[in-house]
């Protein structure tokens, strides 16, 4: 941190208590306005497609009667499952390592979230290629056992049930960090005053430690449930009629906005429905941690088969989730590599290290402007307006990106539509399409999608420094940007850097958005990877799709850190 100036006069005169007052307001009511409006504009939109004139209601009725129906059953059936398969997964395993004792477990803490670095669309690819009737399983079995096609069964990957398999083994690592924490919390007076009722210890899960986890298994199920809902590019490859693939289908494939906007609509009440649902499941229950004086519940030590039993456990979805797809992948790599252009290679990458910095940059921008502005706001009103701005942009990690592209997409084009007409009117100049299709549509769909991946570790790292070092800076004549420049951001750079560095990578391996909001011929890693796919050319999708595992192993490292460091010792 830089040392404080050593007179007044080194730092520039403060203003007067009012007129800070004043403009610390100002900010707070225009970043309240400005976050609000950011989320209001693709939700409106896409509301407003009931609306419209003509033949909405005839297109609503004829949906209603032919997609909707098979594309909520499938949503429904894949969702259930997913949060089902995540929830069991990610609560066994964080339980293993923070109530057990065996060996490896302070490697399994960490490499148990290597999964999240593989984005669903891409595990799909790896086990499709692996596990299809020419796949090179199924191809060794009828080699070694001279089967013939319809002479065995083998689970059909390209299914519904596939898909569920590839979501639980990528999203589960949702449910085990915040089950895993919730676990450690476990103070030993609960084991004890549990014992001393005669429980066992199988009665001691059931009605001490699962209900003290269950808040946190439900967000982490809720987090994996609407990444599954918002999904395009392993529901897509594998056939499915989910309310996503519908939204594509119908701008894309059939080119009909109205049908796509009325979709979308229908989708985002869903999601608003599921978290209403969850939060009235919660009712009025309460869950607190215990006081830091409180011991910690030991952990049990295993011994023989069941200590192996318990490695075993934590083998399986790191290896499932993790080391096959990858090893599937680069054995997919490795001839692709002969004949790969490394000049589109290198311009797909520039394309996604461009995107996902300005995003990064943008989105890390205005989160610490609202972030400071609540700090600084000297009402309790205007503190109130600065964190209604935060928790307003926080919304948009709920919606789904196709929502939020198709939001963003039908007003713009409304706007370029009306803007080159009066153009060709007025001055007989077309002025084309300025901002659809542009990367400024792409970067506006990312802030309001990942503004909350940002704000999070912002927030934290902010509320640990300490109000008396803004008092003694603003007692040495410090202005509010001089205190920010000079104390807080050199404190808050590991937090910010954090912060960019998630967003960063979501926006690499960003899909459902970038697909229909991007600039004509500006492919990413995530598009070229799914068009491959999608023709069939897994090894040239293995090339770009590594690259995108590459980049998401870095927030699995900085969370194994994090983990590391808050490890809870044994009483």
């Amino acid at each position: 941190m830089t040392p404080p100036p050593s007179s007044a006069a080194d730092w520039a005169p403060a203003a007067s208590p009012a007129a800070r007052t004043r403009a610390a307001g100002a900010l707070a009511a225009l970043l309240t306005v400005f976050c609000v409006a950011a989320i209001a504009v693709p939700v409106l939109s896409v509301f407003a497609s009931f609306l419209q004139a003509g033949d909405s209601w005839t297109t609503l009725v004829h949906l209603a009667r032919t997609v909707m129906p098979r594309a909520a059953l499938e949503t429904f059936l894949l969702a259930a499952l997913v949060t089902a398969g995540v929830a069991l997964l990610g609560s066994t395993s964080a339980w293993l390592v923070a109530a057990l004792e065996f060996p490896g477990r302070r490697f399994f803490e960490w490499a148990l979230l290597l999964p999240l670095a593989m984005p669903a669309y891409i595990v799909a690819y790896a086990y499709t290629d692996f596990l299809q009737y020419a796949g090179p399983l199924q191809s060794a079995l009828r080699a070694a056992f001279g089967w013939q096609r319809g002479e065995y069964w083998f689970p059909e990957i390209r299914s519904l049930p596939g898909a569920a398999f590839v979501f639980v083994l990528v999203l589960y690592p949702y449910v085990y960090l915040l089950a895993r924490t919730a676990f450690l919390a476990r103070t030993a007076s609960m084991v004890d005053a549990a014992r001393s009722l005669g429980l066992s210890g199988w009665a001691t899960w059931m009605r001490v430690n699962l209900p003290l986890a269950r808040p946190a298994v439900a967000a982490g199920a809720l987090l994996a449930l609407m990444e599954t809902i918002a999904d395009y590019g392993a529901a897509s490859y594998f056939g499915l009629y989910t309310f996503t693939t519908s939204i594509y289908r119908a701008w894309l494939s059939l080119g009909d906005r109205l049908a796509a906007s009325q979709l979308s609509a229908v989708l985002l009440l869903a999601v608003i429905a599921v978290m209403m649902l969850e939060e009235r499941a919660r009712g009025r229950a309460r869950f607190y941690a215990a006081p830091n004086t409180a011991r910690p519940a030991p952990r049990v030590p295993l011994r023989g088969w069941r200590a192996w039993l318990a490695v075993f456990g934590c083998c399986v979805p790191i290896a499932l989730g993790f080391v096959a797809p990858l090893a599937i992948l680069l054995a997919l790599a490795r001839p692709a590599l002969a004949t790969l252009s490394w000049e589109r290679y290198l311009a797909w990458a520039g394309n996604s290290l461009t995107l996902a910095a300005a995003a990064a940059v943008a989105t890390l921008s205005l989160v610490l402007a609202i972030a400071y502005a609540a700090r600084l706001a000297p009402s309790a009103r205007a503190a109130a307006l600065a964190k209604g701005a935060a928790r307003a942009m926080s919304l948009g990690y709920a919606v789904p990106g196709a929502v939020i592209a198709v939001g963003i997409l039908v007003p713009l084009a409304a706007f370029d539509n009306r803007l080159d007409a009066w153009m060709k009117a007025t001055f007989g100049i077309g002025t084309g399409l300025l901002l659809t299709g542009s990367l400024a549509a792409l970067l506006y769909a990312y802030l309001v999608r990942y503004f909350a991946v940002a704000y999070q570790p912002v927030q934290a790292g902010l509320a640990r420094i300490t109000p008396s070092m803004d008092a003694s800076a603003r007692s040495l004549g410090a202005t509010p940007l001089a205190v920010f420049a000079r104390v807080h951001l050199p404190l808050l750079a590991p937090s910010a850097l954090a912060a960019a560095l998630l967003v960063f990578v979501d926006v690499m391996k960003e899909l459902p958005a970038t697909l229909v909001l991007r600039p004509f011929n500006f492919d990413t890693l995530a598009v070229v990877a799914f068009q491959f796919a999608a023709d069939e050319r897994l090894g040239e999708a293995a090339v770009p799709s590594l690259t995108i595992v590459a980049v998401g192993v870095l927030p699995v490292i900085l969370l194994s850190r994090a983990i590391a460091r808050t490890a809870t010792p044994i009483g």
